[in-house]
Formats: C-alpha cells, sequence, structure tokens
C-alpha cells in the first residue's frame, strides 16, 4: 500500500467534517460552546484537587469508608426484615407514631416517663425483706385462690351466696322462742342448722 493512500484519506474525512461545519453552523457553534464549559469545569475540579492537603483528602476517604461501611451494615437479613416489616405495618406504625406525638404535645408522654422512674426508685429502695414479704403474701393469696376454685368450695360459696340474695329479697319478722321452736321442725330450717354445724366444726379444726 502507497503512503498516498492515507493521505487522501485524510483529505477526505477532512473535506467531509468541512462540509458538516458548513451545512450546520448553529449547531457546531454550541457544541464548541458546550465543550469550553466542559474544559472550565474539569480545570476548575483540577484546582480544586491540586487544592486538597493531605488531611482533606483522608477525610474524604474516611468519609467514604464510613459510608460504605454502613451501607454494607444495612445490606443484611435483619435490615431487609425489618423493611419488609415496616411496610407491611405503615398504618400501624403511622398511627403509633401519631399518638406518641399527640402524647408529647400533652404533656402525658413526661407523666408517664416520670412515673416509671417513680416505680423504678421505688424498687430499687425494696430491701430484701420487702421482697420476702411481697412474695409469701403473692404465695397465700395464689393458695386462696387454689381453695376458691376447688369444686365442692365453689359450690357451696355459690349455694351460701343464692341462700343469702334469697333471705334477703323480703323483709324477716320478728321470731320470738316459741317461732324459733316451730321453726326446728321445718325441714329446710334443719338442713340449714345442720350446715352450720358442719361449719363450725370445720373452722375448729382449721384454726386449732
Amino acid at each position: 500500500m502507497s503512503e498516498s493512500e492515507p493521505t487522501s484519506e485524510s483529505a477526505e474525512d477532512a473535506a467531509t467534517l468541512e462540509d458538516l461545519v458548513a451545512d450546520n453552523p448553529d449547531e457546531v457553534a454550541r457544541f464548541l460552546e458546550r465543550l469550553g464549559a466542559v474544559n472550565e469545569l474539569l480545570d476548575t475540579a483540577d484546582l480544586a484537587t491540586a487544592a486538597m492537603d493531605d488531611r482533606m483528602v483522608e477525610d474524604v476517604a474516611g468519609t467514604a469508608t464510613n459510608l460504605g461501611a454502613a451501607a454494607d451494615g444495612l445490606a443484611t437479613p435483619e435490615a431487609a426484615r425489618l423493611g419488609e416489616a415496616t411496610g407491611e405495618n405503615a398504618d400501624e406504625l403511622a398511627d403509633a407514631i401519631e399518638t406518641l406525638a399527640r402524647l408529647q404535645r400533652s404533656g402525658t408522654l413526661d407523666d408517664l416517663l416520670a412515673m416509671a422512674d417513680l416505680l423504678a426508685l421505688a424498687s430499687n429502695a425494696m430491701d430484701d425483706e420487702m421482697v420476702t414479704d411481697f412474695a409469701a403474701t403473692g404465695t397465700r393469696l395464689g393458695e386462696v385462690a387454689n381453695t376458691a376454685t376447688d369444686d365442692d368450695v365453689a359450690r357451696t360459696l355459690e349455694g351460701l351466696l343464692e341462700a343469702v340474695g334469697e333471705a334477703g329479697s323480703e323483709p324477716a319478722d320478728p321470731v320470738g322462742p316459741i317461732g324459733v321452736a316451730k321453726a326446728l321442725r321445718d325441714p329446710d330450717v334443719k338442713a340449714g342448722l345442720g350446715f352450720l354445724l358442719s361449719l363450725a366444726k370445720a373452722m375448729g379444726r382449721t384454726t386449732r
């Protein structure tokens, strides 16, 4: 291949470029203006980079490292689940935040926090003896609750309360010795007296 062929191709490319410029002078002018602006921006960036000292470069690098670490920390399964839960419960979270804001504006939130602090102080102030007393009281209450849930006890208390309600539904007439003697012949009175005697006997056993 002769050296005249590349020279001829270069001449043809130059002629084509001149034709394009001649056909589109406005577009070429705008392109040159933009190219000049880009060059000025690059020059400014070079000046800014040159003006940065080593400390500034280290700070920028450290900031980039911290941002990268933060991004890595967020890219975890826990963070993904948190994001999913937030999206699924967006309405509930919005209502909760609105409620907290309303409590904060009204001062109620501060009162609740103060009450929690007082409870914490009271809990810390309790000595071992007080804790033991509370535990013993809770144990006794638990025993009473267990006794009350016994079928026989529940049935007896239910019958006793029903009898009290029935007896109190109408005013009772005064009764003298003769009335008592007559009442003792009533089967219901006899059954009631038998229950009271059984109750008295059981009470005596538990209190001795």
